[in-house]
C-alpha cells in the first residue's frame, strides 16, 4: 500500500478554514494532516496565521482526498 505526502497551500485563507479543510481531510480513513506554522517573519493581517497542510494519505484514499481539495480550492 502506496503512502502518499503532499503539501497544500492556499494563498490568504483564513486559519478558521485551513482547520475545516483538515477537519474534513481527517475524516477519511487513512489521512493523516498537519497545520504547517507561518514561516514569515512579518505580520500581515490579510495573510493567513498557517502557511499550508500537510497531509499524507494511502493511495485508496487519493480519490476522495482530492474531491475535498478541490472542492475548497474552487470555493476560495
Amino acid at each position: 500500500m502506496e503512502q502518499i505526502h503532499r503539501k497544500i497551500e492556499f494563498p490568504n485563507l483564513p486559519l478558521a478554514v485551513y482547520r475545516e479543510i483538515a477537519a474534513h481531510l481527517r475524516q477519511v480513513e487513512g489521512v493523516s494532516v498537519d497545520l504547517m506554522p507561518q514561516t514569515s517573519s512579518e505580520f500581515d493581517y490579510y495573510k493567513s496565521q498557517i502557511a499550508g497542510l500537510s497531509i499524507s494519505w494511502k493511495s485508496e484514499a487519493e480519490k476522495r482526498v482530492q474531491q475535498i481539495l478541490d472542492y475548497y480550492q474552487n470555493r476560495y
